[in-house]
């Protein structure tokens, strides 16, 4: 027998989204075309929720990245004075090791930011005893820190003369800096002109406590000047913050910033593992930084890269028949 024309073109047809126009088949129009956008329209709702919840995620997960790499790994400091020209120039902007006094002691020549509550400073007011604004403060000194200022903290830069025990005094017959009877030669990093000190002293450093200067002595308010503070114008060795190990800011002033050849003579037994700290330890925050963010960025382009594979693969199953994933079409 014959089978009846026009079946299996209906049938067909039927497949391809209902276009044919046998008997009792629906013809395509308004009411089709509002199902369509009813269908679609909850979708796109969905994957624009999707996508700001996403952007919201990682922009939390970024700043919580930063505010731990802030906080125990490397933090920018803005120089606001001229007692460290022409090293450190007013405007600058440095990145401050935190973790290396970690791995070994604090050397004569570095230049480091430390905390002078206490020893130039007197006490701050106590915190509030409210938690919430305690909590408020904190998070909000911990934010203005991300770009290198620090308000209601009495930080300060200069570099670490003598080291626990030190005899450190001036001047000698030619004017200069003696440490343990031993002349420092500090024309390569001392403000030019400026003699190595106007102010005549001899300290023994206490211990745990260290004697710093700045390096445009003639302005530099540094130990010199606070001989008749607790510590004898010495600082606490646990209230360093950190190294200053890297101009970043402006380009044009992007340099490392060495240990001058001077100190070497100081301590000759350890110019071998000091030479390799200065090498490796500096670049070690920028190496945890990079290892924390570069995984992350991976994943997030795996994400995308398997969500467009997802919508791909909606869209290739639609145009070739107009059914769902994962539902067959009917057989007639």
């Amino acid at each position: 027998m014959t089978p009846p024309p026009g079946r299996d073109a209906t049938a067909q047809s039927g497949d391809t989204g209902g276009q044919g126009s046998g008997p009792g088949r629906a013809q395509g129009g308004p009411g089709t075309a509002k199902a369509a956008a009813s269908r679609k329209s909850p979708s796109r709702k969905r994957r624009r929720l999707s996508w700001w919840t996403e952007l919201l995620v990682l922009f939390a997960l970024a700043l919580s990245i930063m505010l731990v790499i802030k906080t125990y790994v490397v933090q920018a400091f803005f120089i606001p004075s001229s007692s460290m020209e022409n090293t450190l120039d007013i405007g600058d902007k440095v990145l401050v090791n935190k973790l290396i006094y970690h791995f070994r002691s604090i050397d004569r020549g570095d230049v480091v930011v430390f905390n002078g509550e206490g020893s130039w400073d007197p006490p701050s007011a106590p915190a509030s005893s409210d938690p919430v604004v305690r909590l408020a403060t904190e998070f909000g000194h911990a934010i203005t820190g991300l770009f290198g200022m620090s308000p209601g903290v009495h930080d300060y830069i200069k570099r670490v003369i003598g080291l626990p025990g030190d005899h450190v005094a001036c001047c000698d017959a030619q004017g200069r800096v003696t440490v343990n009877g031993v002349p420092l030669s500090e024309k390569s990093y001392l403000y030019p002109d400026n003699p190595p000190s106007m102010t005549k002293f001899s300290i023994t450093v206490p211990p745990g406590r260290l004697w710093v200067m700045g390096d445009h002595r003639n302005v530099s308010y540094d130990s010199r000047g606070h001989i008749g503070d607790p510590g004898g114008g010495t600082i606490p060795e646990n209230q360093v913050v950190g190294r200053a190990f890297l101009i970043l800011w402006p380009p044009s002033r992007f340099r490392v910033l060495p240990i001058p050849a001077t100190f070497t003579k100081l301590d000759t037994g350890q110019v071998g593992a000091r030479a390799i700290g200065d090498l490796t330890t500096p670049a070690a925050p920028l190496v945890l930084a990079g290892s924390v963010a570069i995984p992350l960025t991976c994943l997030d382009r795996r994400r995308r890269s398997a969500r467009s594979k997802r919508a791909g693969s909606q869209g290739t199953a639609s145009a070739a028949g107009g059914r769902w994933p994962g539902r067959p079409g009917k057989r007639r």
